[in-house]
């Protein structure tokens, strides 16, 4: 039945308003692990829900269609070589399920989407990530003044009174002397999920304070990012730096805060035992050695020509996503060694490019690229002030899936549901509701 402009849609009268306080929700608990994954699941659920109770009317007061078109074929791209690849897996009715499970994804990017889809909602979304990140930024910084994390003592304190058990047990704790504020030290990840969410940080803080709150928030990010200790969340900030600083402080200026960044590093490295170990460990993949790069790497080159072993005994679809552990045995390429990780094989591949082609294979890695050629196709395409205010969605989406650096497995629940998050963003704020409905010309 068609819609009328007094017809039941989709809209704040039907739970849409909330759509920005489910994504902050879902953002905000990252470090209690399953629980977000639950808010993300039962944010899946209200969102058809709403669409059922509201018979799929009006959706394009919801989502522009190019809204809805961008974000559904985005989560295709990540999900149908996952389905693909589960036909032959290495561990077939793992493969199933997991891509049955990750079915949730698509009703839920469509609420993410929906948490931009105008300036207000857009404006409470922008605002809530860049707070809930300078929170945990702040809260990693005074860990390393104090030693303690309030945050996660905080955690640990509610964690403990529900279920008798630690936030991180002591035998399970792998964070090497980093810093990791409240995702503790059972789960390291602060450096690369505060580097990609910092464009966020920098965009609220060059509009609140211009050139000069970009520089404090800057600097306070480059700090704990540093001290977190993850060089691969270097490399995405340092991305974030460059592509965010040059439009507000020009060429010259920027280069002079790259100059004090390499000097606070470099007193970093003298002072502080962790990070002097990091520069160390990256120093040695100037060594002439096969060993001397892979202990820099620390063992991923040993991973990666595993991975690409995997690619080549199974072109198609590769072994399945997440099959990398039960498939590493047969293609690691030293067997019997010690590993530069500790026991047991590699989890995953490490490196984006090698996990979509060694887990689903050349038909995967050619949907990845479909999907990323779709969303700059749609940037290409798009108006300057949909360029403008998509503009910290884009960059932190560009740096997370940056091809030429290391990375969190992107088929795991964490950091693929952060990746499709912020494509969600990206497509939400860029082709959003208000903007002109007149064609323009692609930018040259």
């Amino acid at each position: 039945m068609p819609s009328t402009p007094n017809s039941p849609v989709p809209d704040a009268r039907h739970g849409w308003r909330w759509a920005p306080a489910w994504v902050l929700a879902y953002v905000a608990l990252w470090p209690t692990k399953g629980v977000a994954e639950g808010v993300m699941t039962l944010g899946a659920l209200v969102a058809i829900w709403l669409l059922v109770q509201a018979r799929f009317a009006g959706g394009t007061r919801l989502l522009s269609r190019e809204a809805w078109a961008l974000t559904s074929v985005l989560f295709a791209a990540y999900w149908l070589p996952e389905l693909v690849s589960a036909l032959d897996a290495v561990d077939v009715p793992r493969a199933l399920r997991e891509a049955a499970v990750d079915l949730r994804y698509l009703p839920f990017l469509w609420l993410v989407a929906a948490s931009v889809a105008n300036a207000d909602a857009r404006r409470r979304t922008f605002q809530g990530l860049a707070i809930i990140a300078a929170i945990w930024c702040f809260d990693a910084l005074l860990q390393a003044a104090s030693g303690t994390s309030a945050l996660q003592a905080a955690l640990d304190t509610a964690k403990q009174g529900l279920t008798g058990k630690p936030l991180c047990p002591a035998d399970e704790a792998h964070a090497f002397g980093r810093i990791t504020g409240v995702f503790s030290d059972c789960n390291p990840k602060l450096g690369q999920v505060l580097a990609s969410l910092s464009p966020f940080v920098l965009h609220l803080a060059a509009q609140r304070f211009r050139a000069g709150g970009w520089l404090f928030a800057a600097a306070a990010l480059g700090m704990a990012i540093v001290l977190a200790g993850s060089r691969a969340s270097w490399i995405t900030y340092g991305l974030v730096l460059l592509f965010s600083g040059w439009r507000l402080l020009g060429w010259k200026r920027l280069l002079g805060v790259f100059a004090f960044g390499a000097i606070a590093l470099g007193v970093l490295a003298a002072t502080l035992p962790a990070v002097r170990e990091r520069i160390e460990r990256t120093t040695q993949a100037l060594a002439v050695s096969e060993e001397g790069v892979d202990s820099a790497l620390s063992g991923r080159s040993r991973i990666w020509s595993a991975a690409v072993c995997m690619a080549r005994e199974h072109p198609v679809n590769g072994v399945g996503a997440r099959g990398f552990r039960e498939a590493f045995p047969a293609c690691d390429p030293q067997p019997g060694e010690k590993a530069e990780w500790g026991e047991g094989p590699a989890l995953h591949a490490h490196q984006i490019v090698l996990e979509v082609a060694s887990e689903t294979g050349g038909f995967g890695l050619l949907l990845w690229l479909a999907g990323a050629a779709l969303a700059w196709r749609a940037w290409r395409y798009a108006d300057a002030r949909s360029r403008l205010q998509a503009r910290p969605a884009m960059l932190a989406l560009a740096v997370t899936v940056f091809p030429f650096n290391t990375h969190l497995a992107f088929y795991s629940t964490f950091w693929g549901g952060l990746t499709l998050m912020l494509a969600a963003l990206y497509a939400g704020s860029l082709l959003d509701r208000d903007r002109p409905v007149a064609t323009e010309a692609p930018a040259r």
